[in-house]
């Protein structure tokens, strides 16, 4: 008996301030009805814990109606009608409607205020009452943008115009002299490129000071992958002197890629091996610069070597360089030595363009000689274009939007002809999100080459994980072919996905006088790991006449690991 005594005791005591904690209640009430209904408009809150909240949503009230033009509205009392009712009644008086700014040309540049006002004239311009904190703001921010960064704005002289509108003076007050970057300073790793704060970013000293565009500009840095911004920039103002500091911090942005596949040979029937070795070395000496090496062995007995080095803004300029060697081998078919020259000017953060010179040399290994393949020459002359959109919040795929167009110019020389030929290329893809987890990705790999006659080891490759998926890797000849890559993704969580894989494929072989039609289809995931990033894909590929097999399927599993 006791024990329930004292439980109930407990249970008073916890809800006995509940029960005596009473809600207060507002109605706010105009002289008139019609005044009652623009105060009910507000949608103002009617239920409050104490006095005092209730006093402040009455003030929010009075404000919200100055922004509507009601200026002289006054509040005439608060009564209490019950213990916890209260009333207010606010007199809303004279409406206005619009109201005429007038200024000085020398403060403020007209343009600007073209884009506030249909109506502007020599010397003022007239918006609606509503609008004008809007107006004044966008204002005071264009002038800062200029190098103002403490100006101020009042509307002075407010007088009374007839037919419901007023009239002011625009004063607009800053510092004499306008405020420019004097010094940068990088918090965090100080030894970030310099010309990439110049080129990249476009944050440079001496340059108008403009908060706002700062920050802009700093949030290129989530499209670089070897650097992250830690905090929004800061400023330090001295009477004579604005000091920049920027928070950034070094990323890893080596990567080693490398896969794993098998399947059965056609003839043997006998299960077989390829692979390859992908590894990328990004601004390792803190000048932005790129090294990449392809070792690739597949089960065809070919063999790739590629070589790649990027050198972005020598000499503190727009301008790189990117130089290039390749070399394929095919049994003891052929070689292929490709040496590329390229000079790139980034224009922005997302747009570079390319000019440079290729030069492949390729011999026949085979005793005998045969007509579809033949000791060559070839010169070409390329210009290129390459866009990149990013979305870094994404670290299952970061890049949403790639697009790389080239074009290749010149002649091929054998030993006794020499022939004009023109080479182009395109590779792109895109991601559509349509919400946090489900994406659609599409990427078109395109490339022709034209010649009034071809050679079999000049033709162009494609096939495996990183073209048509469910064939071999480069097992695939054509002298012009399109690849389609869709897949539809389901982000279980924010390291793994699960994807569709359906591929078209079409291609022409001038050698052999072919064309033909390609599917691949299949299925695979992705795991994002501390090791780095696990693929794995299940696909099997058909050509358009040809019945489906199961031992065409091709599994491939790859990691992409950073450090």
């Amino acid at each position: 008996m006791q024990k329930t005594s004292f439980l109930l005791l407990i249970i008073y005591t916890l809800f006995s301030s509940e029960t005596f904690c009473q809600n207060l209640n507002l109605k706010v009430s105009g002289e008139n009805e019609f005044e009652t209904q623009i105060i009910d408009s507000l949608n103002y809150s009617k239920t409050y814990k104490d006095y005092n909240s209730l006093k402040h949503e009455i003030d929010s009230i009075q404000n919200a109606l100055y922004k509507k033009g009601y200026i002289e509205n006054r509040l005439n009392n608060i009564s209490k009608t019950s213990d916890s009712i209260f009333n207010a009644e606010i007199h809303l008086k004279q409406k206005f409607n619009t109201i005429y700014i007038y200024y000085n040309k020398s403060d403020i540049d007209i343009a600007n205020i073209d884009l506030i006002s249909k109506q502007v004239f020599d010397d003022y311009f007239i918006i609606s009452f509503s609008e004008i904190e809007n107006a004044l703001n966008f204002i005071n921010s264009k002038v800062s943008q200029q190098g103002y960064p403490f100006s101020k704005l009042k509307l002075s002289n407010i007088k009374i115009r007839k037919d419901s509108n007023l009239e002011a003076q625009l004063i607009i007050s800053s510092e004499e002299q306008k405020r420019n970057i004097d010094n940068i300073i990088i918090k965090g790793y100080e030894k970030f490129p310099k010309s990439y704060l110049k080129h990249y970013l476009k944050i440079t000293k001496n340059s108008l000071f403009d908060l706002n565009e700062i920050k802009k500009k700093n949030e290129r840095l989530d499209n670089l992958k070897f650097a992250n911004q830690i905090k929004p920039p800061e400023v330090l103002f001295t009477k004579d002197s604005t000091t920049l500091y920027l928070y950034i911090e070094k990323a890893k942005s080596n990567s080693f890629d490398g896969f794993l596949g098998f399947g059965t040979n056609d003839e043997t029937n006998n299960l077989e091996f390829d692979g390859y070795l992908n590894l990328s070395l990004t601004n390792n000496l803190n000048f932005g610069e790129s090294f990449r090496l392809l070792y690739k062995s597949d089960e065809n007995d070919q063999k790739t070597f590629n070589a790649n080095i990027s050198m972005p803004y020598l000499f503190n300029s727009p301008i790189g360089v990117d130089f290039s060697l390749q070399i394929f081998k095919r049994d003891s078919s052929f070689t292929t030595v490709n040496q590329i020259a390229k000079l790139h000017y980034q224009i922005n953060s997302r747009n570079k363009i390319y000019s440079g010179v290729n030069s492949t040399t390729s011999n026949n290994l085979l005793s005998n000689t045969t007509a579809s393949i033949s000791d060559y020459d070839t010169t070409y002359y390329s210009l290129a274009y390459e866009f990149i959109s990013q979305q870094s919040y994404n670290l299952l795929f970061p890049i949403k939007t790639s697009l790389y167009v080239e074009t290749n110019f010149g002649k091929r020389t054998t030993s006794n002809i020499s022939e004009k030929q023109t080479h182009l290329f395109i590779d792109a893809f895109k991601i559509i999100n349509f919400n946090n987890r489900n994406s659609f990705y599409i990427r078109v790999n395109s490339s022709t080459l034209n010649s009034d006659s071809y050679f079999e080891n000049e033709l162009l490759r494609f096939g495996g994980i990183n073209s048509i998926r469910g064939f071999e890797e480069n097992s695939l000849y054509a002298s012009l072919f399109g690849v389609i890559n869709t897949e539809y993704r389901f982000q279980l969580s924010n390291s793994i996905y699960i994807h569709t894989i359906t591929d078209l494929a079409y291609f022409e072989n001038e050698v052999i006088k072919s064309k033909e039609k390609l599917f691949g289809y299949g299925f695979g995931f992705g795991l994002l790991t501390k090791a780095g990033l696990l693929k794995f894909n299940y696909a099997n590929g058909k050509a358009e006449n040809q019945p489906f097999k199961l031992s065409n399927s091709k599994i491939h599993i790859s990691l992409v690991a950073n450090f």
